[in-house]
């Protein structure tokens, strides 16, 4: 297992108030044996952790910020594991509840986001889980297919109060299959042999996550 702690710098023109051009990332990464829920045992042990010591340790600014911005406690499942929810039946929510072009192939936009949290709430009474199983046309060239159904993947987003927190999936660990995943997506191996090689040398079967310490701040405490 490995992990870092580190500015990120964001060369996006992304125009909202979550993507910031610059942040503080944690990024996880470990092994697995059999699947990639192992990763999200072991990551959803660690937000718990997390929310845990910021409601034991900083009561009073939690009660503070609540009292200024708004907002309530967080429900969540204190001793874990969370909720996981299927992509699919995230989408199905969505659609029973009106919402017409949610698109079990595409990805959510920020609005579907926050309606497939509100609905969640309703129905399982938590405001943190983990939504999985991307369509793989929605996720990068590098997140492994899923064995059941190639058109979704081993892929997975932390939600907090309705918005994506850390995203992550089990990683391509097979050269012959990166090299397949990048020729669909239309880009071409050569340039990226270094990271294709190193797959041959010992790459083991692996899953992580990108989070991004400010969205788990702000969307934590209001």
């Amino acid at each position: 297992r490995v992990f870092e702690v580190a500015p990120v710098f964001r060369a996006e023109n992304s125009n909202t108030p979550r993507h910031l051009t610059e942040f503080i990332g944690l990024d996880v990464e470990m092994t697995i044996h059999e699947h990639y829920f192992e990763a999200l045992d072991v990551l959803d042990a660690l937000l718990v952790y997390i929310f845990n010591k910021v409601e034991e340790r900083f009561p009073a600014e939690l009660a503070s910020s609540r009292a200024q911005y708004g907002g309530e406690p967080l429900k969540y499942n204190r001793d874990g594991p969370n909720l996981r929810l299927d992509f699919r039946e995230g989408i199905r929510m969505l659609q029973e509840a009106g919402v017409a072009d949610a698109d079990p192939n595409g990805d959510l936009s920020t609005p579907q986001e926050k309606k497939l949290g509100e609905l969640v709430r309703e129905k399982y009474d938590t405001d943190f889980y983990i939504l999985h199983k991307y369509p793989l046309a929605a996720r990068p060239f590098y997140t492994m297919p899923c064995p059941e159904d190639p058109n979704y993947s081993n892929s997975y987003d932390f939600m907090l109060r309705g918005q994506e927190i850390a995203s992550g999936a089990q990683r391509v660990h097979e050269p012959e299959l990166l090299i397949e995943r990048l020729r669909a997506r239309g880009v071409n191996p050569d340039p990226l042999r270094a990271y294709i090689d190193s797959t041959r040398y010992g790459g083991w079967p692996h899953a992580g996550l990108g989070l991004g310490l400010e969205r788990l701040t702000g969307f934590l405490w209001v």
